[in-house]
């Protein structure tokens, strides 16, 4: 990193006291590392910041200039206060002014063209904007390099994943304003709006075919950046009613997008939803798909079993957060098959190896 007189080891997990931001804390701390945890609320950061052994810091982001004298002295900074609609873009800005390399765990497709659109600036102030080291996007974002490097002229590329992990609250409330946006698709190399739903068909990720149906991923932002393809679609399966459920919100979706019901059913998410426990994430793994198609019709398909959703996101997050502690990779946004290589996924604990036929 350029003109930073920062220390290597001194890095910061902002969001720290959220369902993921803390399971990232404490595995950070038991790799030995010792994040400086932050967050809004200061009785929280600092009461799991005393049980860790680990410094604390509370910060709002509503002031970018205040934001990054918080960050100064961080080498990086590792965003997991979703949704990162609200946190993304002024953490990014901070971490400009501060020379920090910016890391979430977003699967937001917008954050991601975001970080896009501050290439040219993360390049000047030599520093990474690497959004999506956690379970979005790691393991498609890797399939996708790979399915690139195995059929070169590809113009179609379709991915997937079964997971079977339920939602934490902070995924909860992404969710919910996804739908009220639609669907996304990238079709001719520009992100075109569609249906929820839009596309179903039968899909094999590795656990049995099944139907699936075409979700507003963060891969059709981040494939596009990481191998070129113009036509993307992402995959879940979904049970018929399922299916039948995401068809029918197309047509109250508008309603999903005022603001009062939006915070009404967050808040409904805060009081109920909780993230699975470790003994629930040991037992789900997750199968990951792609397929990438040419002109001429010829195929690849690519399949790898990894963790669960989100033991993958924090051993994902810290291997991204660790790579750049021991390496200068130049400045610019990237994508973390780009940043690292498309090996990355294979590489992490319960990960299967990357099948290609």
């Amino acid at each position: 990193m350029t003109d930073n007189n920062t220390h290597p080891a001194r890095w910061m997990i902002y969001g720290a006291n959220g369902y993921t931001g803390e399971l990232i804390a404490r595995a950070a701390v038991k790799q030995g590392l010792r994040p400086l945890l932050a967050g809004r609320s200061p009785e929280k950061v600092q009461k799991l910041a005393q049980e860790l052994g680990t410094d604390a810091v509370a910060f709002s982001l509503d002031n970018a200039t205040q934001a990054a004298a918080a960050i100064n002295g961080c080498s990086i900074v590792l965003n997991c206060a979703g949704p990162f609609s609200a946190t993304a873009e002024p953490m990014m800005k901070a971490c400009l002014q501060a020379k920090s390399h910016y890391l979430d765990i977003t699967g937001e497709i917008a954050v991601f063209e975001l970080a896009q659109s501050l290439h040219q600036q993360a390049k000047t102030a030599g520093i990474v904007i690497c959004p999506g080291v956690g379970f979005d996007v790691i393991p498609t974002d890797c399939v996708a390099a790979a399915l690139k490097a195995a059929l070169p002229d590809a113009t179609h590329l379709a991915l997937g994943f079964d997971s079977r992990s339920g939602f934490s609250p902070g995924t909860a409330k992404t969710s919910v304003e996804g739908l009220a946006q639609g669907g996304k698709i990238r079709r001719d190399g520009k992100i075109v709006s569609v249906p929820l739903a839009y596309k179903i068909r039968r899909i094999d990720f590795g656990d049995g075919e099944k139907e699936a149906m075409t979700i507003p991923w963060g891969d059709v932002s981040t494939a596009y950046h990481t191998t070129g393809i113009p036509d993307i679609e992402v995959f879940i399966p979904g049970s018929p009613a399922m299916i039948a459920n995401a068809k029918r919100a197309n047509y109250f979706r508008r309603l999903l997008g005022i603001r009062w019901v939006q915070n009404l059913i967050k808040a409904r998410i805060e009081k109920t939803v909780k993230g699975p426990d470790e003994a629930k994430r040991a037992t789900m793994p997750t199968y990951v798909w792609g397929e990438a198609t040419n002109a001429r019709g010829e195929r690849k398909t690519a399949r790898i079993r990894t963790a669960n959703g989100y033991s993958l996101t924090i051993t994902g997050s810290l291997a991204v957060v660790n790579y750049l502690l021991q390496q200068q990779p130049e400045g610019g946004a990237y994508t973390p098959a780009r940043l690292i290589s498309p090996e990355l996924v294979s590489q992490l604990p319960e990960s299967g190896e990357m099948q290609i036929s």
